[in-house]
C-alpha cells in the first residue's frame, strides 16, 4: 500500500471533535520525517512494516493457547505450571512497556525497534528449540521483553512518520487493524500450525518474519534524530515502575491459579502497588522524569489510559469465554475453534481500515470511540443470548460479527487519542502508558470475569452450568464496557480540526 498526499489543510473551516492538524511549517508532504538520512520515501511500505510488527506481538498472545496441551505433554509441564508459558510473556511485556516507551523517546525509536525485533526473533527461535519447561518459559519472558520494546517504538514511529490529523488517523487505523485482527488470527493460526507441524511451529514461524522486518527497517524507517537531554535517564523511576508493574501483572496472572490471598497473588500485588506509589513520588520530584506527570493533564491521554483499561478487560476476556463455549460446550477441536474466529477477524480488519478513518474524519475521536464501545457492549449481550447447550455456532454468529466490527472500530481511536497533543519527545512514553494500561486491564478483566464464569461450576458440572456461568460473565462484561463508553464521552476532549484536512488515500504497494 502507499499513502498519497492530499492538499494542505485550510484554517478557516472547523469540524467538531476532530483531530488538530499540525502547523504547515512542520510538513511538506504526507511524511513528517525527512529522508536525507538514507531512508526511502515510501509511506505505504513504512506503514506496512510498522503494522506487521504490531501484528506479530498481538498474535503471539493467542497463538500459543491451542498449542498448550501439546506443549505440556511434550515438555513435561504439570497442569498448574503450564500457564507459565502464557504468563511469562504477559508479565514481562506488561512490566517493561514504560521502560520501552521512554527508551524509544531517549535512545531513538528506530534503534529500539531494531533491538525489540532482534530479541523477539531470537527468543522465538529459542522457544521453538526448547527441550524443557525452564528453557521455554525463559524464552517466552525474553519474547515479552522484545514485544515491550516493539509496541511503544512502533507507535512513536507512526507519530513521527505521519502528520497529526487525517494521515495519522489512517495510519493508526491500519495499525489498529493489525492489532485487533492479530488476536483473532492467532487462535486460527495456532490451531493450523499445531495440527500440521507441531507446537514448535507456533514459535518458529516468527523467525523468518522477523528477519524480513529487520532487512526492511533501514530501508523504510528514517534514522533517529538525537533527542535533547538524551543522556539524562531517570534510572530510579525506571527501576521502580518496571518492578512495580511487573509485580502487579504477576500478581494478577498468578492470583487465579494460586489463590488471591496467597503470596503469589496478594503479596505480588501489594508490593507492586507500593513500588508504583513510590514511583509517583519520585516522578513528582525528578527534574527529568521517566513519565512526566503533566501528561495526565492532557484529557486525551487520561481518557485513553482509563478507557483502554476497561475495554481490554472485557473484550480481551471475551476471547476466553467464547473459546470455552466452543470447545467445552460445543465440543470443537482446536482447529475448528480457530476457524470459528475467522469472521471476527475479517470484520475487525474491515472496520479498522474502512470505517475508522471515515468516522474519525466526520465525527472525531470521541464519538467514534463511544459508538464503537457501545457496539461492543451490544455484541456481548448478543453473545449471552446466543449461547446455549442446544444451539450451535450459528446462533452466536450475529454476536461474532458485531463483536469484530465494533472492536475494530474502537481500538484505533484509543491510541490516536493518546498521541494527540503530546510533544514528540514524549510520544513513546504516552503510547507505553496506554499499552501498560491495556495489558494490566486484560489481566484484571480475565481474573474477574473468569471468576464470575466459574462461580459455582465444579469439576463435574454439566454443560448447562458452564453455559450459565459464561452468560453471567458476558452480561457483566457488557455492563462494564458501557461504563467505559460513558467515561470516554465524559473525559475525551472535543478538539476541532480543519474541515478540508488532507486526505490520504490507501492504495496497494
Amino acid at each position: 500500500m502507499c499513502l498519497l498526499p492530499g492538499r494542505p489543510a485550510g484554517d478557516h473551516h472547523r469540524r467538531s471533535e476532530g483531530v488538530s492538524a499540525p502547523p504547515r511549517t512542520r510538513r511538506e508532504n504526507s511524511v513528517v520525517t525527512p529522508t536525507r538520512n538514507g531512508s526511502t520515501h515510501r509511506p505505504g511500505r513504512t506503514l506496512a512494516l510498522l503494522a506487521f510488527a504490531q501484528f506479530m506481538t498481538a498474535i503471539d498472545f493467542d497463538i500459543v493457547f491451542v498449542a498448550l496441551p501439546d506443549i505440556g505433554r511434550s515438555l513435561g509441564f504439570s497442569d498448574v505450571s503450564l500457564q507459565t508459558v502464557v504468563s511469562a510473556y504477559t508479565v514481562v511485556f506488561g512490566g517493561f512497556l514504560l521502560l520501552g516507551g521512554r527508551a524509544a523517546d531517549r535512545l531513538g525509536a528506530r534503534r529500539v525497534f531494531v533491538v525489540g525485533l532482534a530479541l523477539f526473533g531470537a527468543s522465538s527461535l529459542a522457544a521453538g528449540l526448547a527441550d524443557g519447561p525452564t528453557a521455554l518459559v525463559a524464552a517466552r519472558a525474553v519474547q515479552g521483553l522484545g514485544a515491550a520494546l516493539l509496541t511503544p517504538a512502533t507507535l512513536k514511529l507512526i507519530s513521527s512518520h505521519f502528520a497529526e490529523g487525517t494521515e495519522r488517523n489512517r495510519a493508526m487505523a491500519v495499525w489498529g487493524a493489525a492489532g485487533a485482527s492479530g488476536a483473532a488470527i492467532g487462535a486460527l493460526g495456532g490451531g493450523v500450525l499445531t495440527s500440521l507441524l507441531g507446537w514448535e511451529s507456533v514459535f518458529l514461524v516468527n523467525v523468518p518474519l522477523v528477519l524480513v522486518a529487520l532487512v526492511a527497517t533501514p530501508v523504510l524507517l528514517a534514522a533517529d534524530v538525537p533527542a535533547a537531554g538524551a543522556r539524562n535517564f531517570d534510572l530510579p523511576g525506571a527501576l521502580l515502575v518496571t518492578a512495580g508493574a511487573t509485580l502487579v501483572v504477576l500478581g494478577l496472572v498468578s492470583g487465579p491459579e494460586a489463590g488471591w490471598l496467597s503470596a503469589p497473588g496478594a503479596g505480588a500485588l501489594l508490593v507492586g502497588a507500593v513500588l508504583l506509589a513510590l514511583f509517583v513520588v519520585v516522578e513528582a520530584r525528578t527534574r527529568d522524569p521517566l513519565v512526566p506527570l503533566r501528561l495526565f493533564a492532557n484529557r486525551n491521554v487520561l481518557a485513553a489510559v482509563t478507557v483502554v483499561f476497561v475495554f481490554m478487560g472485557t473484550i480481551g476476556t471475551l476471547y476466553y469465554l467464547f473459546t470455552t463455549y466452543l470447545q467445552d460446550v460445543l465440543g470443537y477441536s482446536p482447529l475448528q475453534a480457530g476457524l470459528a474466529f475467522l469472521p471476527l477477524s475479517l470484520c475487525s480488519i474491515a472496520a479498522s481500515i474502512l470505517l475508522v478513518p471515515l468516522l474519525l474524519g466526520r465525527f472525531g475521536i470521541r464519538t467514534t470511540l463511544v459508538v464503537g464501545m457501545t457496539g461492543v457492549a451490544a455484541s456481548m449481550v448478543a453473545m449471552a443470548l446466543g449461547m446455549s447447550v442446544g444451539a450451535g455456532y450459528w446462533a452466536t454468529l450475529p454476536a461474532v460479527l458485531l463483536w469484530g466490527t465494533f472492536a475494530g472500530l474502537s481500538f484505533p481511536p484509543l491510541f490516536i487519542a493518546v498521541a494527540t497533543g503530546v510533544p514528540a519527545e514524549q510520544q513513546g512514553v504516552a503510547a507505553a502508558l496506554a499499552s501498560t494500561s491495556q495489558y494490566i486491564g486484560s489481566a484484571v478483566g480475565l481474573a474477574a470475569l473468569v471468576a464470575v464464569a466459574t462461580a459455582g461450576v465444579g469439576p463435574a458440572a454439566g454443560p448447562d452450568v458452564v453455559v450459565a456461568g459464561l452468560r453471567d460473565a458476558s452480561w457483566v462484561a457488557a455492563a462494564v464496557t458501557l461504563v467505559g463508553a460513558v467515561l470516554a464521552a465524559l473525559i475525551l476532549r472535543a478538539t476541532p480540526a480543519p474541515a478540508d484536512a488532507p486526505v490520504a488515500a490507501l492504495d496497494e504497494v
